[in-house]
């Protein structure tokens, strides 16, 4: 049986990059599309014609998530595995607690980061569990993890990446008893275009983070257990 990925976020960046990477070693890839005008995808498309899939997705709406899987639906039986990349970076989440705060921006981030990935997995999960590896990858931070935070800022961010970890400790209690598992990662300081332009202060290009993590899935029967593996993209484990 072949294998079948979907990945969200993949116009540039990181999910550009594991979707190359899936592709080079002959997954089929179902690749979430939210921005049209990047060009990256159809340039990637062009090399793999027969194995890339441009979906249109919006995971911060619940209409744009339920179409793509549907479209997925239409062209496969089942997934092996669901990289949940897609999220989103708010400029006025840089407040701290002694400045007015905008609720909206949060709200939105709450929406992408957590809910989105939710919507996803859940709209996916009856191909995933026709699967082989009934996997699902949750593109964390080290923003979500409460035992390390030393930030004082980014409220909106770092509660929206936190619900998504305690949202994949949750789906990996279930999926643990129907034969599959949820890792959770934090793949480094992404040279990525968070902010909307590329940031070349970071210190990890996309391609090496998405290089790491996918050797790393590759082994994911090794990181099964009670608990999701939270992991970085050198497979350390990170507190929750």
């Amino acid at each position: 049986m072949k294998r079948v990925a979907c990945v969200t976020g993949a116009d540039r960046g990181l999910g550009l990059s594991l979707t190359g990477w899936l592709l080079e070693n002959r997954y089929t890839v179902f690749a979430g599309q939210y921005m049209k005008e990047e060009e990256s995808l159809l340039r990637l498309q062009e090399q793999y014609p027969d194995r890339l899939y441009l979906i249109p997705l919006d995971i911060g709406d619940g209409t744009s998530v339920k179409e793509a899987a549907r479209s997925i639906a239409g062209h496969t039986g089942h997934l092996d595995l669901i990289i949940n990349n897609a999220g989103i970076i708010h400029n006025a989440d840089e407040a701290t607690i002694l400045v007015d705060m905008d609720d909206e921006a949060m709200l939105q981030l709450y929406n992408v980061n957590a809910l989105g990935t939710l919507r996803v997995s859940n709209a996916l999960m009856g191909l995933l569990l026709q699967g082989k590896s009934k996997l699902v990858v949750n593109i964390s931070s080290e923003a979500g993890s409460i035992g390390r935070n030393k930030r004082i800022n980014m409220y909106g961010y770092c509660m929206s990446k936190a619900a998504l970890n305690m949202q994949s400790s949750l789906l990996h209690n279930h999926l643990k008893k129907l034969g599959g598992q949820v890792m959770i990662f934090h793949p480094g300081w992404l040279q990525s275009y968070m902010h909307g332009e590329k940031n070349m202060q970071a210190t990890v290009p996309p391609e090496e983070s998405a290089r790491k993590i996918m050797a790393i899935i590759q082994e994911h029967r090794q990181y099964a257990g009670d608990e999701p593996a939270y992991l970085d993209l050198n497979g350390n484990a990170w507190p929750w």
